[in-house]
């Protein structure tokens, strides 16, 4: 399966999930990739609560984790759902809320030039092989599309913003998702 991306800068492929928490780059310019991990609530895969955080619809009654965290702000470009299911909420031309206060290679505000990657998961379980199988897939697609984000550019939440974040987390393998791209 070839992951393509159409003139509105969204996968063809993917479930779409509009979130109104993205806005419009300073530049025009997407030279990071960053991966994540998002399980809500913590620790529980399914449901429908990481698209009702992205979409500002998460309902503090459902848990009482949603009651600290049922007004954040925040978005990805793509989610990768256990079963490799991807769903976007934010066009990769815009500038999705994802990274927070961040540093790559000396430049602040990473969310101006990156593309946010979220992995249904936890720092401690280990990934499926359907979510790196389509991670390596949306990757090379994003790389072929936007040439300034090489492999060397491909990071982890936990590099960018250390101390403050820690996903993808220890249960990422990164050996073998550099290797397959």
């Amino acid at each position: 399966m070839t992951l393509l991306i159409n003139d509105d800068h969204w996968l063809q492929t993917a479930r779409r999930v509009p979130s109104p928490f993205c806005d419009n780059r300073p530049h025009d310019e997407m030279s990071l990739l960053v991966v994540h991990n998002i399980s809500l609530p913590p620790g529980k895969f399914g449901g429908p609560y990481i698209e009702q955080l992205f979409t500002g619809q998460l309902n503090p009654a459902d848990d009482p984790y949603f009651e600290i965290i049922h007004q954040f702000r925040v978005s990805a470009h793509c989610l990768i759902r256990r079963d490799g299911e991807i769903v976007q909420f934010v066009p990769f031309n815009q500038r999705a809320w994802h990274a927070g206060v961040s540093k790559f290679e000396d430049r602040d505000k990473c969310n101006d030039f990156s593309i946010g990657i979220e992995l249904e998961g936890t720092d401690h379980l280990p990934y499926t092989s359907e979510q790196y199988q389509m991670l390596t897939k949306l990757t090379q697609s994003l790389m072929s599309n936007y040439p300034a984000i090489t492999r060397n550019r491909v990071t982890g939440h936990e590099f960018i913003a250390p101390g403050r974040k820690t996903d993808p987390g220890l249960s990422f393998d990164w050996q073998r998702f550099k290797k397959q791209l």
